[in-house]
């Protein structure tokens, strides 16, 4: 056996392969200053970047879980190899041939098993690929032209054909220096009565690649009506394939994923090859598996969760399309991505649509059509019978939690409203209420729940500085993770206010004490806000202040993000009264406009024809908060 790696060899890899460009290849980076990069760490789920490379120093380090390292460090966590099978990879793709201590360079060394059984599907790929040309495989080109499919589609994206035979690429790979047991670990072969044979037979092939580019498995289509196996069959879950982990074209869509903030998740390879050669290049399959947190993962590193970043999911019209659906939903909330989903008329996939209209109307398909959220909710509502109340209200017993579960309260307001209307209560505010009941509930039995508002009625001023502190739902004080994605102006703002409440008390009290948790619209922050109450307040914030406010954190996850705060940097050059002011200001501005919004609301809901009484509460209610966000805007913090 060959003994260890060159040291001059190892450094000519470390130094031959950038480690931004490695980095790239499984998630998206973007400038962070100061010749930095930065995206989302593939090896902690967060949902803002924490996850820095210098390609100048050829280094990461992620301030979230604390990985760091260089490139080989990095290859080596992600795709959980040796040091040796990791510097065998870089040298490859670098094109450097490595030198070994002991006994020089052997070609035949034992390798790496990651590294061997990825060489095993690349050869694979290859062999299947050249028998598409074959006499034998005419039932294979046949089934791809008749989908739309032609010899340059077939080479882009790799498609091959499996020979009839027992074991024809067993006999090949073989012949490559691969051993039985490599064939059998890989699933390209399995026990036969005589040895091994080939697993895939007589079937169209389509190689299946990771993030990085390598094959991992493959996806084989029935033909024959001989054939007794299932439609597709695919790689069975092996060291280097879970099926969980993987999806098809993914290595093809992911710099333009990175690019326009897109995904389109179809569900098969067809529907992958149509899209693409429409020009819908961001699309993606899962292979033989529902679409779910570890697929999730994948595409956030991608989509980086800006503010813009859309996925559009296309399931069959059929009754499976939709379960499908469904299940997707499920898992909505793991994205800050929007959410959508397309389906075609008369229940076309894309490939058919493809064949049947052209390519344009595959592009037309997944523009955003319908939310994901109002998809799911109409599937729930349309199975009762809305014309009557018992109809109604179990249609809503049922929709509601579903609403309760979305994270962000303004999206869960406006949801929550949209409910109302697809169910056709005209009682709005009853809806938003009981959803936001449920979802109290179902915070409360995960932790601590949000304080009720204290009860008060607004007559001037100073008694509307707690109505602006009673606007929409109460956000709730669980948190969904220290690493909170900043992609609006609110969120950056109420982000400042905390950092100066734990690092600068003294610049904004005894004003912040007044500030309703329910004032911070991200729930993550709202809890920092508890904490802070809970420990006391910033008013006169003893010595041990900090300690107190980690202290009174519900858990690890609020109190990472309390430290979090406490070290992270203020914007501010000149950090002083007047920016603080401005901080409180526009948080509380905010609060009091979201108010002001919910109450016009209101008031185009009772019509003139309303209550009197009502009617003139609401009224009297709308005139004290904007005089009071007028004099916000005019006085500022005076007017706190």
């Amino acid at each position: 056996m060959a003994g260890r790696i060159n040291d001059d060899d190892v450094k000519a890899v470390r130094d031959a392969v950038p480690i931004d460009a490695v980095v790239s290849e499984y998630l998206q980076l973007r400038n962070a200053g100061g010749g930095n990069l930065k995206g989302l760490c593939p090896f902690h789920d967060e949902k803002s970047p924490s996850f820095q490379v210098s390609p100048s120093k050829g280094l990461f380090h992620c301030f979230g879980c604390q990985e760091g390292g260089d490139t080989i460090a990095f290859v080596m966590k992600i795709d959980h190899l040796s040091f040796s099978e990791t510097v065998e990879r870089l040298a490859a793709k670098a094109g450097i041939t490595l030198r070994y201590e002991e006994g020089g360079y052997n070609p035949g060394h034992q390798r790496g098993e990651r590294i061997r059984l990825v060489e095993a599907h690349q050869a694979a790929a290859r062999f299947y690929a050249d028998q598409l040309g074959s006499p034998e495989a005419e039932i294979g080109r046949t089934f791809l032209a008749e989908r739309g499919f032609d010899q340059a589609a077939a080479e882009h994206f790799g498609v091959g054909y499996s020979p009839a035979g027992w074991d024809h690429l067993t006999r090949y790979l073989r012949g490559k220096g691969f051993s039985d047991k490599e064939l059998i670990l890989s699933g390209l072969s399995q026990d036969g009565r005589r040895g091994p044979i080939d697993r895939f037979r007589g079937r169209l092939m389509w190689p299946i690649r990771d993030v990085g580019g390598d094959v991992v498995g493959f996806g084989a289509r029935k033909l024959r009506d001989d054939d007794n196996g299932p439609k597709y069959l695919n790689t069975p879950e092996t060291p280097i394939y879970k099926k969980s982990q993987v999806l098809y074209g993914i290595d093809l869509a992911k710099k333009d994923i990175a690019k326009v903030s897109r995904a389109v998740v179809v569900e098969g390879y067809t529907d992958v090859m149509a899209c693409h050669l429409a020009g819908v290049t961001t699309a993606i399959a899962t292979c033989g598996t529902a679409f779910g947190g570890d697929h999730i993962k994948i595409l956030r590193r991608l989509l980086m969760d800006n503010g813009s970043a859309r996925v559009i999911f296309t399931f069959d019209g059929d009754a499976a399309g939709q379960k499908a659906a469904l299940r997707a939903f499920e898992d909505d909330q793991k994205f800050a991505a929007e959410t959508y989903i397309a389906i075609a008329p008369e229940g076309m996939d894309p490939c058919e649509l493809r064949l049947a209209k052209g390519d344009q109307a595959v592009a037309e398909l997944v523009e955003p059509r319908t939310p994901l959220f109002e998809f799911a909710l109409r599937q729930i509502v349309q199975r009762y019978d809305l014309e009557t109340p018992a109809g109604r209200a179990a249609a809503l017993d049922e929709a509601a939690p579903i609403v309760a579960r979305i994270k962000n309260i303004a999206s869960q307001h406006e949801v929550a409203v949209q409910l109302a209307g697809m169910l056709g209560i005209l009682d709005t505010p009853f809806v938003v209420k009981r959803v936001a009941q449920i979802a109290r509930w179902q915070r409360d039995r995960g932790g601590r729940g949000a304080p009720a508002p204290a009860p008060g009625r607004y007559g001037d001023a100073s008694r509307a500085r707690g109505a602006a502190a009673e606007y929409e739902i109460r956000a709730p004080a669980a948190t969904g993770g220290p690493a909170l994605h900043l992609r609006s102006p609110a969120h950056r703002t109420e982000r400042e206010l905390l950092k100066l409440a734990l690092q600068r008390p003294e610049l904004v009290s005894p004003a912040f004490d007044a500030y309703g948790v329910d004032e911070f619209t991200a729930p993550p922050y709202a809890a920092v806000r508890q904490c802070v109450q809970d420990a006391g307040g910033a008013t006169g914030a003893p010595a041990d202040y900090l300690s107190a406010v980690r202290e009174a954190a519900p858990d690890d996850t609020v109190r990472a993000l309390v430290t979090e705060l406490a070290v992270e940097a203020i914007f501010a050059k000149v950090v002083d009264e007047v920016y603080a002011g401005a901080q409180l200001v526009s948080v509380r501005l905010r609060a009091v406009e979201r108010r002001v919004r919910d109450i016009q609301g209101t008031l185009a809901r009772l019509g003139a024809n309303g209550d009197p009484a009502r009617l003139a509460a609401v009224q009297n209610e709308l005139w004290v908060l904007t005089q009071y966000g007028q004099s916000l805007r005019t006085n500022g913090a005076a007017a706190l």
